[in-house]
């Protein structure tokens, strides 16, 4: 330990976070107190000396040990009482509790890894206003085993992004000791990326006050990364339950910490200050104790569904979809400056695999960035950008890769919003393309839209060929929380309503996604056939051919928000037609056919007769013989409807 003195000031608020973490503990056991507590007792004085040091334009990104980041950077002692004990007047009205807090530019999640990409967007949005504030993310030793950070570290690096990165290494990853599962140098893990690197020890709180305030100023200077690693113990078990750990092992610790040496060696003013902070808790809690819990309707507001429909006529577009989309997205990068396009390989004169990109770097070279393979990094640094205010339109060039980004749409995007009490939105746009027919094999040619239906505040969009993409388009930009965005990739070179069938009406309704219908002009239907997206043009080409062989009359429904299907306007069709026909890309089991199933028997009451078509369970194959066998084609459908309904 350093003999050099460190400010009262800065003892007193290592102190109150220790006290405040121990009363939690004591809370808990009292039965006051539920879920989980991760206290950071032993490293307060890392808090201290990063995130206390930060001037308040700039932004923090804690995981699951933050109270004492969260205490150092905002002060907000009685807001994260109250959320800990689940009171309305919590940082987050008590929703996210010990590991999800946001207030003041502070933001926390519980997921190792995730939240360093998402810091890395957040911090190059800063760096895209030039308003010269910088961001610090904790990370744990335990999350040197996530990809993701390292994914972001390359990036951060050659994109000279201000992201300091902090590792507190206590040495155990939950109850695993590091020489368990960490192999190699911690410092020479950023170092390998360009990165500048520094260490410091809790220990010795004046030289880690000194060399934090030196990084610190490196960032926001040079306005580049930096990785400091700080060398610390945690004196309590990961959470509140058992600690294997070496009681001889910890008790060498305690007695190589700054607060309990200050204790021993300053006693008066210990107790002072422990009597201060103490009676100054106790008396936040007797008032919060007082409080309400969050209301059920400020939390939750359930959607009333809108049963309405206004239709408009359908019109060719002698122009293919992708070159609709490319010049959608060309002039939203010149009509508005927070609008940013992120994906692989994007950069002109390529423009991306399917050529969605073309020109904007040259049209936009500052917001069009093209990123390492790196899928998670992709979706997690647009997470950081849209919760810093910015459009992200983010491409995963192959949607079966979507899944590598996962992590980052389902506890990162999709919870924003509530996790942390509608206190911010995250914008973020996800496109993809999608689906088979282009001998693409196993591993780019999967639909796998199922999967991405049922992610709660997220939308799931579908593009057809039957108008223009950009009114789709037009709606997602206006929205405040997430969307993925299905671009089939046989859609793509497809001129918009190219094939309209004789005797056959084609209309859409009025809504911000709207809903196509392809209805028999001279009789009522006799067949309801639910599709989407490139399965649905299939269809719509070979409605004359289902008549002819099955002597049905179809009506054809396509939506476009495919994770909020238009079942009223379904109903409608089975008055008449009684017999309801779902036709998916993607393999049936568990998928958006009986999901549809399920909503139409609960809207009408199991009244009609339902089945499916869907792409048999195995992996899409690359030899057209045999794709053309596993996703329905033509031959198929018409017979299973003959099979079925006939």
């Amino acid at each position: 330990m350093t003999n050099n003195p460190i400010h009262h000031r800065h003892i007193k608020t290592a102190l109150t976070i220790r006290l405040v973490e121990e009363k939690f503990l004591q809370l808990f056991s009292e039965g006051k107190l539920n879920g989980t507590v991760h206290t950071c007792v032993g490293q307060e004085f890392s808090a201290l000396a990063f995130a206390g040091q930060l001037k308040k334009k700039d932004f923090v990104f804690s995981n699951h040990r933050c109270h004492g980041h969260y205490i150092a950077f905002t002060d907000d002692v009685r807001g994260l009482l109250a959320e800990l004990l689940g009171k309305e007047t919590g940082t987050c009205g008590g929703i996210g509790s010990s590991q999800h807090l946001c207030n003041n530019n502070f933001f926390s999640n519980g997921i190792q890894g995730g939240i360093v990409p998402v810091a890395a967007g957040y911090a190059l949005g800063n760096k895209l206003k030039k308003n010269g504030a910088i961001g610090l993310v904790y990370i744990g030793d335990g999350t040197l085993g996530e990809g993701a950070l390292y994914e972001t570290m390359n990036i951060i690096s050659k994109w000279e992004i201000p992201l300091l990165i902090v590792c507190e290494n206590n040495f155990y990853a939950q109850s695993t000791a590091q020489q368990v599962n960490l192999a190699g140098d911690i410092e020479s893990r950023a170092a390998a990326f360009g990165i500048n690197t520094y260490k410091g020890y809790t220990s010795s709180p004046e030289e880690l006050l000194s060399k934090a305030e030196e990084v610190i100023s490196y960032v926001r200077d040079e306005c580049k990364p930096a990785f400091f690693l700080v060398e610390t113990y945690r004196l309590n078990p990961h959470s509140k339950g058992d600690d294997d750990r070496d009681p001889a092992e910890i008790e060498k610790f305690r007695n190589n910490d700054y607060l309990e040496i200050f204790q021993k060696t300053n006693p008066v003013y210990y107790n002072q200050y422990q009597t201060e902070i103490t009676n100054e808790i106790d008396v936040l809690l007797s008032d919060i104790f007082n409080d309400s819990d969050l209301a059920l309707d400020k939390y939750y507001s359930p959607k009333v569904p809108v049963e309405n429909a206004d239709w408009m006529a359908l019109d060719p577009i002698g122009k293919r979809q992708v070159e609709l989309l490319n010049t959608f997205f060309k002039d939203k990068m010149v009509a508005d400056e927070l609008t940013v396009f992120i994906g692989e390989d994007i950069l002109s004169p390529y423009g991306g695999a399917f050529k969605v990109a073309k020109d904007l770097s040259f049209i936009a070279p500052e917001r069009t960035f093209s990123t390492p393979i790196s899928e998670s990094a992709i979706m997690g640094i647009s997470n950081g950008l849209a919760l810093n205010g910015f459009k992200p339109f983010a491409e995963i060039m192959f949607g079966d890769f979507i899944t590598l980004a996962f992590d980052q749409i389902v506890n990162h995007a999709s919870k924003f919003y509530h996790m942390f009490n509608k206190k911010v939105s995250c914008p973020v746009v996800v496109r993809t393309p999608m689906g088979g027919r282009r001998g693409y094999g196993p591993t780019h040619s999967q639909t796998l839209d199922k999967f991405l239906i049922g992610i709660d505040n997220v939308k799931t969009v579908a593009l057809n060929t039957f108008f223009d993409p950009a009114v789709l388009y037009h709606s997602i930009s206006s929205e405040i929380h997430p969307v993925i965005v299905i671009e089939n990739k046989i859609d793509y070179g497809k001129k918009i309503l190219n094939h309209q069938s004789p005797n056959y009406y084609y209309e859409r309704t009025d809504d911000l996604y709207p809903v196509v219908r392809v209805r028999p002009i001279l009789s009522k239907p006799t067949l309801t056939i639910v599709s989407y997206g490139g399965m649905a043009d299939l269809i719509n080409t070979i409605l004359n051919d289902i008549f002819v062989e099955t002597d049905l009359k179809p009506e054809l429904i396509i939506p476009s928000l495919i994770s909020e299907m238009p079942v009223h306007l379904i109903a409608d069709s089975l008055e008449e037609s009684g017999k309801l026909l779902f036709v998916e890309e993607g393999s049936a089991s568990g998928g958006i056919g009986a999901e549809l199933a399920a909503q139409v028997a609960e809207y009408t009451d199991f009244k009609y007769v339902f089945r499916r078509i869907a792409a048999l369970p195995v992996p899409v194959p690359s030899v057209k013989s045999l794709e053309n066998l596993v996703i329905p084609d033509k031959n198929r459908i018409i017979q299973e409807i003959k099979y079925y309904f006939t």
